[in-house]
């Protein structure tokens, strides 16, 4: 009579399971819901308490300086007729200033940083150009507005004999700009999946085409948004309009000759002219101006790039 041997592997049992029960799981589940519930409090405290200073300076902008813009003069008139000290007058002159000194160095700006960006992103490969690009737009990061403007006064006005005026302005800013474009540009084209570069690749587009057609359109909004925020910052810069053009309180339309004004030097020349009512009214006014300028540009460039960015499905 034949034994059987015990197959092992055939009646070895599988190690039971772990078992939870359900109030086990409650408490999980009640724990996570507890501590989602405080994180998300801590975000929206957080997001309250950013939200204080800027709705607190928005407030006061706006409270105290909406009394003088909301005259046609202040839209038309410079102060070529009055004083500081007397009601009347407007902000054209500091308008005028901003705007040519902005737009001339966005003129440059612009394109030298989004190229920029684009050379580091598609066709450096970590090679040493690229790393010294990359370095050099690190270190004018940092650079204080101060000191691009006695740069600038020093190879502008004292090397090269140049008067100031405001392309001297101009190209101070341009050395502000072009750092904020390179970067936000750079980031915003990272963000491009690969596998759009790849597709159009594989569907014989030329590099250059794929940059252009392709990688930029998608990338449209953000690369907007930098330059925008590149744009809000020169355009309330106070240090080259004090070192590199003189005061007027007229009108200049040639920014390569003359003194010319613009908001934040209208801003000084209040402040030093002392406290009184129509000083102070046209200080805010002239602070106020300068949001409305800023907030209507980034509309303008929002609108645009909703208008050629590419459309999500």
């Amino acid at each position: 009579m034949s034994t059987a041997i015990p197959n092992n592997t055939a009646e070895r049992t599988a190690p039971a399971a772990p078992t939870r029960n359900a109030a086990g799981f409650t408490d999980i589940a009640s724990g996570r819901k507890r501590t989602n519930a405080i994180m998300g409090g801590l975000m929206w405290l957080c997001m309250i308490l950013a939200m204080i200073p800027l709705v607190w300076v928005l407030w006061t902008v706006i409270s105290r300086g909406i009394g003088p813009i909301t005259s046609a003069d202040w839209w038309t008139k410079d102060q070529g007729m009055t004083t500081p000290l007397l009601p009347g007058g407007g902000a054209f002159h500091a308008i005028v200033g901003t705007l040519l000194q902005t737009l001339i160095a966005s003129l440059f700006s612009i394109p030298i940083g989004v190229f920029t960006a684009i050379y580091l992103v598609e066709y450096s490969n970590g090679n040493r150009l690229g790393k010294l690009t990359t370095f050099m737009v690190d270190i004018l990061s940092g650079v204080p507005s101060i000191v691009a403007a006695l740069f600038i006064y020093a190879l502008w006005i004292t090397i090269l004999g140049q008067e100031r005026s405001g392309f001297a302005v101009a190209l101070s800013l341009i050395l502000l700009m072009v750092p904020i474009v390179v970067r936000n540009t750079e980031e915003m084209l990272r963000v491009v999946p690969m596998d759009l570069r790849e597709a159009s690749y594989a569907l014989g587009v030329p590099k250059w085409k794929t940059i252009s057609r392709i990688v930029l359109p998608t990338a449209l909004s953000g690369i907007v948004t930098g330059i925008m925020l590149a744009v809000a910052r020169v355009m309330g810069e106070s240090a080259p309009v004090l070192v590199l053009v003189g005061s007027t309180s007229t009108t200049n339309w040639n920014p390569f000759s003359g003194p010319m004004s613009s908001l934040p030097l209208m801003m000084l020349d209040m402040y030093k002219s002392g406290t009184t009512p129509n000083v102070m009214d046209k200080l805010w006014g002239a602070a106020l101006t300068l949001v409305i300028l800023v907030a209507v540009i980034n509309l303008i460039a929002r609108a645009i790039s909703s208008r050629y960015s590419v459309k999500k499905k």
